[in-house]
């Protein structure tokens, strides 16, 4: 070719690139059949390729009917929902309830412990009962019920009946002073406690009855357990009771409102 013009070799790196590539891509075609399984087709090893792909990237992946499946998370425990930090509450007790919470202790200890998962401790220095979560805890929540369930026994209630607020969502408790029913001092204050209480305990074990709730009547100080309808029903015949009210008349309306209540369960 010496002495010639430049088409010829020219026309010779052409022939030779076309040569290449259909050598390249006769070897492509080669590689894939052989990689892919028999009696599948080659766009099939590259959907497998990128399943595989968008799993490993965790993206969501779409159903047999083309619907967007929901995520699955785990649910976190307490701790960390606190941002690995322990929540902690602190019930005083009353002087006069040290010597049923030592006697009652194990009744107390068993359903914050077994129940809750919750770490328990009574401190004597200050005179308080200290809750605190812990890894084993599964919902912040029991630890305000905890405190409840505490309150409630320091107010004077037993524990057979403080312990419904661990097992029950609609109970509470409700505080009022009779003198906020109206202003009585000396005996008229006195005498208006015991038509509450009755003689041994009749006209509140009577209230308690017709109305499914637990009164603590302490001094002054009147605290009533149970769901917020019928903590009315037993609130509105305490007021009439201190207003005055005949203790007939009060049970007349006690039996009507409860067969109402009874009614509407």
């Amino acid at each position: 070719w010496e002495g010639s013009g430049s088409s010829a070799p020219t026309m010779s790196t052409r022939k030779a690139r076309e040569i290449s590539a259909r050598e390249l891509g006769e070897a492509a075609a080669a590689a894939a059949s052989t990689a892919a399984p028999s009696g599948a087709e080659p766009g099939d090893a590259m959907d497998a390729d990128t399943d595989e792909t968008v799993e490993g990237m965790g993206k969501r992946m779409r159903g047999a009917d083309g619907a967007v499946a929901p995520p699955e998370f785990e649910p976190i425990s307490a701790l960390e929902a606190s941002g690995g930090k322990t929540e902690f509450r602190r019930v005083p007790v009353p002087q006069n309830r040290y010597t049923p919470l030592r006697k009652d202790w194990i009744s107390i200890y068993t359903p914050i412990v077994e129940q809750l998962k919750l770490d328990v401790r009574m401190n004597p220095r200050k005179r308080c009962v200290e809750l605190k979560t812990n890894e084993h805890t599964d919902d912040i929540d029991v630890l305000q019920k905890a405190a409840d369930f505490l309150k409630a026994y320091m107010l004077g209630f037993a524990v057979g009946d403080a312990v419904a607020l661990l097992r029950v969502e609609d109970l509470f408790v409700d505080s009022f002073m009779v003198t906020d029913v109206k202003m009585l001092k000396g005996d008229h204050l006195a005498r208006a406690i015991g038509r509450l209480a009755g003689k041994d305990g009749k006209c509140k074990f009577a209230i308690e009855n017709a109305t499914r709730t637990r009164i603590i009547i302490a001094e002054a100080r009147v605290h009533i357990l149970g769901s917020f309808a019928r903590i009315k029903v037993a609130r509105d015949a305490i007021c009439s009771l201190v207003l005055g009210s005949p203790i007939s008349k009060v049970y007349a309306n006690l039996r009507s409102v409860s067969g109402r209540l009874s009614q509407r369960i």
